[in-house]
C-alpha cells in the first residue's frame, strides 16, 4: 500500500531550466524525480511529484514542498537522507513527512511566500551572482514602500502577468510587502530585501512587480505611476520584467493541523 510523503526541498535556480518537468531532464523536478526512484525502486519506477509552487529558471527555493504516493515505506528520516545521497550538491531535501491522503502540495496551501534580495552597487556583483538581483543607482525606500502600498489587497494584476501565464484569473490577494535595507545608510552599497505574500502568483508577476518598484525607487517614475499600472490591467504599461537572479520561494502556507515545518535554516543566511 502506498503511502503519501510531503518533503520540504531547498535549491540554487542558477543552473536549472526551473521546477517543471522538460524533455532536457535539465529542471529541479526532473532531478528530485529521478533521485526518489533510485533510492525507493532502483530507478524502476517512476515517481511523479507535485510542488507547491512552480518557480522559472533561476529561481532558487529555499522552501518548496512536494508530495508524492511512495511505492514504499521508509522511515522519514531516511526519505531525507537517502534522497539527499542521489541529488546533486545544490538540491537537498531539507525534510521529509508521512502525511494523510487528503494532504496537497498545491491545493492545501493558503498561501505563498517569496523574498526578493537585491544588491544595490555601483560594480556588480561578484560572490553573490546568480544570488542577488543588481542595480547600480541608489534607491529611495520610502518612495518603493509608497508605491507598494498602493498593491496591497485585492486586486486584477494582469499589468503583472506574463504573456503565458496559465492562471484561470489574474484576481489575487496580495499582502503587505515588506521592504527592509540592510547596510549603512550613507554608503552607496547595500542589500535590499523585498518579502511577498499572496494567495497566490502569476506567471512572472513579482519579477514585473520588482522591475516596477525599482522604476520608483531610481526615480524614473513616481510612487503613484503605481496605482496608474494596476488599474490599466495591460503588461505594457509596466517596467520590464526583473531579473530572476535575486527571487527565492520561500514556500506556502499550510494550516498547522497538517503538522509541517514552516521554516528551515536556510531562511536565515539571506540579507
Amino acid at each position: 500500500m502506498s503511502c503519501r510523503i510531503a518533503l520540504g526541498l531547498s535549491y540554487s535556480g542558477q543552473h536549472y531550466s526551473g521546477w517543471q518537468s522538460q524533455s532536457s531532464g535539465n529542471t529541479v523536478q526532473d532531478q528530485l524525480e529521478a533521485a526518489l526512484a533510485r533510492f525507493s525502486a532502483d530507478g524502476k519506477a517512476r515517481i511523479s511529484t507535485i510542488c507547491a509552487g512552480r518557480t522559472d529558471a533561476g529561481v532558487h527555493g529555499l522552501m518548496q514542498v512536494v508530495h508524492f504516493d511512495a511505492p514504499v515505506r521508509r522511515p522519514d528520516s531516511a526519505w531525507v537522507r537517502g534522497t539527499n545521497r542521489f541529488l546533486p550538491p545544490d538540491i537537498a531535501v531539507q525534510w521529509a513527512r508521512a502525511v494523510p491522503q487528503g494532504f496537497h502540495a498545491r491545493a492545501s496551501a493558503t498561501a505563498r511566500r517569496y523574498a526578493y534580495v537585491l544588491i544595490q552597487s555601483p560594480v556588480r556583483p561578484s560572490v553573490e551572482t546568480g544570488r542577488v538581483g543588481w542595480v547600480f543607482r541608489p534607491l529611495d525606500g520610502d518612495a518603493m514602500s509608497q508605491a507598494a502600498r498602493m498593491l496591497e489587497g485585492e486586486h486584477d494584476f494582469s499589468s503583472f502577468r506574463a504573456a503565458a501565464c496559465q492562471a484561470l484569473s489574474p484576481v489575487k490577494t496580495l499582502q503587505p510587502i515588506r521592504i527592509t535595507r540592510r547596510g549603512d545608510a550613507a554608503a552607496e552599497s547595500c542589500y535590499w530585501h523585498f518579502e511577498f505574500e499572496s494567495n497566490a502568483f502569476l506567471h512572472h508577476m513579482i519579477r514585473n512587480i520588482m522591475g516596477c518598484l525599482i522604476a520608483v525607487g531610481q526615480g524614473s517614475q513616481p510612487p503613484e505611476w503605481i496605482a496608474e499600472v494596476l488599474q490599466a490591467r495591460s503588461r505594457k504599461m509596466a517596467a520590464p520584467t526583473f531579473s530572476p537572479d535575486g527571487l527565492y520561494f520561500l514556500g506556502p502556507v499550510y494550516a498547522q493541523s497538517w503538522g509541517l515545518p514552516a521554516r528551515t535554516a536556510a531562511y536565515d543566511w539571506l540579507p
